[in-house]
């Protein structure tokens, strides 16, 4: 290359006029903010009024100033309000959060502090460090409002969430959008804040709406980030994991459950992938990611916090025969990623008290009846694997299985893969930023029109998505996406033409990074949801390292858990829901810490949902633990008899002709024979060689390749051609079976059984089983209730 010009097309991409910086000045009348670019090119001024304090009153001015001409604009504003004290400088903020009113006046939300978390493509991911909340008009007496102990409640409950924490942005790319959706974008001029994942749509409602555009605004994804550097082979590779937690049906653990009239799901997450090639400058990078989501269950049903019950009463509402809200999810799963719909359902097959697996049975019955009618291809294809249950014939086993049925959903909805420029699709975040306000000058017009020819090449798309559910979306969720992602990775760097040894054995230091990162994931997305860190048993049987201090660490988060529900959760969902807009103070209408749980929390009118009124028509059933709206008829049908399918899944075409498509994967059929017999033999012998001998599985199926199959510390690694080598021919007769005759399982843990003939539709048979919580944490809760009693709410 020598002394030749490398190709660069990052200054035209990514230095844009975005504005990077402000400072916000203040005089009696007015706050000025003054924004200027990275590169200190250009300076902005936007004006907002401080004389009238019910009205919010936003002035920008187009014209685009050099540092001289700010310079001398000041010391003008500065003379004209001398009387007042002049123009004195408040803070120096990256971005307006949003403004938001409450009794009195208006309060403008800054970022005061950002720190660099990532980039993808160029294009740097910011994570909010520090915010800044402020009164917009001048104190008067018309301000007084702004003291009263309504004005000070409301401002503590939406400043408890907590912005400094899990809140990310990006200047130049849109973040609530996958990779995919980023650069395959070719709209113009839509407004992008309205996304279900953007946690600050209500707070910048207003000031877009006047200003008609996003310039000095930045859009917030609630959720996780974390990016790393690996190297496999001598060859570098940066692995990106985003979580982007939904604002549509967003709370608290037991305030949120279940799916709402919109078809929006408690706990929902986008959780997407993205490993990228490190190449030389000026050259385009070969990029990849893919996509799973995790939700709660899309039934109409819920749970009252217990103070004395870690596991408070199910209470599932049948009145929604017709599965209408059910049907609203599934539908805008597939407008969001594509018809191929895979549901990876953990819930148990049965516990001594039917909580789970009436959810179960009621969710097989909504995916049959969805499913009832629909051509073969658009049919929901689920998957019932009870991993609780798998878990304890052994981990590695468990884990094993999870690979495999992970590798069979990739095969048929594939990741996305091209080759982009760096900071591709900057000139469509502009465009749609400016709207008609456009601040471009025309040569960088001219600039960004010869750059349109720096196109993605496109080589793969992901064209659907793996749901991912247990009860609460947390702890067995996190190992079954962490499962998806390691075969994912093994995917992804092959596509990007990474071979060599040791790569995706969950041995390798690669797959215990990725464990590693998944596991910050889960955490974050637990404390959000439910107030503690994830539990930490799987992952740490899976790195031989389940011992009496994790599980005593678990106990504690078990507890802690338990504490935030009980008595942090109501004051949490009130924080959640001033803060997204979705309740304040009305003309009228009482305060939001003044209603009652059920007035707060529970708003399924539509469905014929009314708690007060549906009280007295509760009745228990099967034990004291679970509460059921109405009759459930465990006899109902819930599966036709289709035409019997010949394909299988042999191939690479995974097809079916059942309705239902619920699925368990047996752990004793041949295909699934664990040699681990339980817990109790590990602790005896001692061993951290989980697999061993001609009887293991892995000997068995010729898995030896596959991620996670030989939990042994002198395990031999994995080269990355070589993975799922063997899975093609291996039967998943056991794994994906078409319903059309009977599917039952017999192992000594399952109690679920669905049966089906030519004559009789299918139906679920309920068992009981013994329940599997810590004994520990039951005797916290029988000898600590008088304490906790005495915590004020």
């Amino acid at each position: 290359m020598g002394s030749e010009p490398r190709e660069n097309p990052r200054r035209e991409l990514i230095d844009l006029p975005v504005l990077h910086k402000l400072k916000l000045y203040s005089t009696r009348t007015n706050f000025y903010l003054i924004g200027r670019d990275e590169k200190k090119t250009f300076w902005r001024i936007l004006k907002i009024d401080r004389t009238d304090p019910n009205e919010l009153n936003l002035f920008e001015d187009p014209t685009r100033y050099t540092h001289e001409e700010i310079v001398q604009l000041k010391k003008w504003i500065s003379r004209g309000n001398q009387e007042y004290g002049g123009l004195r400088a408040e803070t120096t903020c990256y971005g307006i959060i949003g403004f938001v009113k409450f009794l009195g006046p208006y309060y403008m939300i800054v970022i005061r502090r950002r720190k660099k978390v990532g980039e993808i493509c160029g294009h740097t991911v910011y994570g909010v460090a520090e915010s800044q909340m402020m009164m917009v008009p001048y104190p008067s007496n018309e301000t007084r409002v702004s003291g009263s102990t309504a004005e000070r409640r409301y401002r503590k409950l939406f400043n408890m969430v907590d912005l400094s924490k899990n809140f990310y942005f990006s200047y130049t790319y849109h973040l609530m959008y996958s990779l995919q959706k980023n650069i395959c974008n070719t709209e113009k001029g839509k407004v992008h804040d309205n996304n279900m994942f953007v946690w600050n749509e209500y707070l910048t409602r207003g000031i877009r709406g006047i200003l008609k555009n996003t310039v000095w605004t930045v859009a917030l994804v609630y959720g996780f980030f974390e990016q790393v550097k690996c190297s496999v082979s001598y060859e570098e590779f940066v692995l990106t994991v985003i979580a982007r937690r939904s604002r549509r049906y967003a709370g608290t653990r037991y305030l949120r459950r279940g799916v709402n009239e919109q078809g929006s799901v408690a706990n929902e997450v986008e959780i997407e992938q993205i490993v990228s090639k490190e190449v030389l400058e000026g050259k385009k990078i070969p990029i990849t990611s893919v996509v799973q989501v995790r939700g709660s269950i899309p039934l109409f049903w819920s749970q009252e916090t217990s103070v004395f019950n870690p596991q408070p009463d199910i209470i599932l509402n049948n009145n929604d025969g017709d599965y209408v809200a059910t049907r609203l999810h599934f539908e805008n799963l597939r407008k969001r990623y594509g018809k191929r719909i895979i549901i990876m359902n953990l819930l148990k097959t049965g516990d001594k008290k039917h909580r789970e697996s009436i959810l179960r049975a009621e969710f097989g019955k909504a995916i049959w009846s969805i499913n009832r009618g629909t051509k073969k291809e658009d049919r929901l294809k689920a998957i019932h694997f009870d991993l609780n249950k798998h878990f304890k014939s052994g981990v590695d086993g468990a884990f094993e299985q999870l690979c495999v049925l992970g590798k069979k959903a990739l095969d048929l909805i594939d990741l996305f893969f091209c080759e982009a420029p760096l900071g591709i699709g900057a000139e469509v975040v502009i465009n749609d930023s400016f709207l008609n306000n456009p601040i471009l000058n025309q040569d960088e017009e001219e600039t960004i029109q010869e750059n349109e020819a720096l196109k993605a090449d496109i080589h793969k798309l992901q064209s659907g998505v793996l749901r991912t559910n247990c009860v609460d979306c947390l702890d067995r969720t996190n190992v079954a996406q962490y499962s998806h992602g390691l075969v994912a990775l093994n995917q992804q760097l092959r596509t990007l033409g990474i071979t060599g040894p040791p790569i995706v054995d969950k041995d390798n230091p690669v797959a215990k990074k990725l464990m590693e990162v998944y596991e910050n994931a889960g955490d974050a997305i637990a404390i959000q949801y439910a107030g503690s860190e994830a539990h930490t048993k799987m992952f740490s049987a899976l790195r031989g390292e389940w011992n009496m201090m994790m599980k005593h660490r678990d106990i504690i988060t078990a507890v802690r858990r338990h504490y935030n529900n009980a008595y942090q959760d109501g004051e949490k969902q009130n924080a959640i829901n001033v803060f997204l807009g979705k309740s304040g103070p009305h003309l009228g209408r009482q305060a939001q810490w003044e209603l009652g749980t059920d007035q707060r929390n529970t708003r399924r009118t539509s469905s014929n949902l009314d708690i007060e009124n549906l009280r007295p028509k509760i009745s228990r059933s099967f034990s004291d633990n679970l509460l059921l709206l109405g009759e459930l008829n465990l006899e109902e049908p819930t599966l036709e008899n289709p035409e019997p399918s010949r394909e299988g899944l042999n191939g690479v075409i995974w097809e079916t002709t059942s309705e239902s498509g619920f699925v368990e994967a047996e752990p004793d059929s041949p295909s699934f024979h664990s040699a681990i017999g339980n817990e109790d033999h590990l602790r005896r012998t001692g061993s951290r060689q989980m697999l061993h001998g001609s009887s293991s599985m892995s000997d068995f199926l010729g898995l030896d390749d596959v991620p996670g199959f030989s939990h042994s510390y002198n395990a031999r690694f994995t080269h990355a051609d070589e993975m799922f080598e063997v899975c093609s021919s291996v039967s998943s007769d056991n794994m994906f079976t078409d319903m059309d005759e009977s599917i039952t399982s017999t192992t000594d843990t399952n109690i679920l059984e669905f049966h089906s003939s030519s004559n009789q539709p299918g139906r679920f048979i309920e068992y009981p089983l013994v329940d599997g919580y810590s004994n520990e944490f039951t005797q916290w809760v029988l000898h600590e209730k008088s304490s906790l009693s005495r915590v004020p709410r």
